[in-house]
C-alpha cells in the first residue's frame, strides 16, 4: 500500500479526476462545499484556491487522482498552526489511503512550512471515519467543541485533533 499511495501538486489535466469526487454527494456531506454539478465551476475552484494554496497536494492512488489532501497555515500572532484538510472519493474509503495520505502529509509539511509547530484537524462528532483516519496517523483528540460551526444549515459539534511537531510518527 504504501507505494501505491502518493501524494502530488494539482493541476488542471486534474479536473476528470476529481470531478468524480467533487460530484458525489456522499463525499461532499461532511465538506464544507456543496456537491458539484459541473466540470466548469470545479475548474474555477482548482484555479483560484487549489493550486495557488499554500500546501495543497492531489491523492493519488496507482498514480491516479483519487482525492486531495490541504494544511492550510494561519498567519499572524498563531502562524505556528495549519488545519488539515482531506477528501477522498467514496470508492477508496476504508482501504487505508487517507490514512497513508495524512502519515505522508505529516511527514513532510512541518519542513515544507515555516514556523509551523501544530497541525490541527476539525471533524463533525459523526464523521466516524475521519476520526479514524487521524487517530491511526497519529493525532491526538484534544476535545469537542460543542456548537461549533453552521454546516449546511445546522449548528453541529466538532471534535478538534491536532499533531505536534513533536509527535512521533507512527
Amino acid at each position: 500500500m504504501d507505494e501505491e499511495v502518493t501524494l502530488r501538486p494539482c493541476n488542471l489535466a486534474d479536473v476528470d479526476d476529481l470531478y468524480e469526487y467533487a460530484s458525489d454527494d456522499k463525499v461532499s456531506a461532511w465538506c464544507r462545499w456543496d456537491t458539484y454539478t459541473n466540470k466548469e465551476d470545479l475548474l474555477n475552484y482548482m484555479k483560484t484556491c487549489m493550486i495557488p494554496h499554500p500546501w495543497m497536494r492531489v491523492i493519488c492512488y496507482r498514480g491516479r487522482p483519487v482525492g486531495s489532501i490541504s494544511v492550510t497555515p494561519y498567519t499572524g500572532w498563531d502562524r505556528c498552526r495549519a488545519e488539515l484538510g482531506y477528501v477522498l472519493a467514496s470508492q477508496y474509503w476504508g482501504k487505508g489511503i487517507a490514512t497513508k495520505a495524512v502519515k505522508l502529509t505529516l511527514e513532510t509539511v512541518f519542513k515544507d512550512l515555516k514556523d509551523l509547530e501544530r497541525v490541527e484537524a476539525l471533524v463533525d462528532v459523526e464523521n466516524f471515519g475521519s476520526q479514524k483516519v487521524l487517530e491511526k496517523s497519529g493525532f491526538t483528540k484534544d476535545g469537542i467543541l460543542r456548537r461549533f460551526w453552521i454546516h449546511k444549515g445546522t449548528v453541529r459539534d466538532r471534535i478538534l485533533y491536532s499533531f505536534i511537531s513533536t509527535d512521533p510518527f507512527v
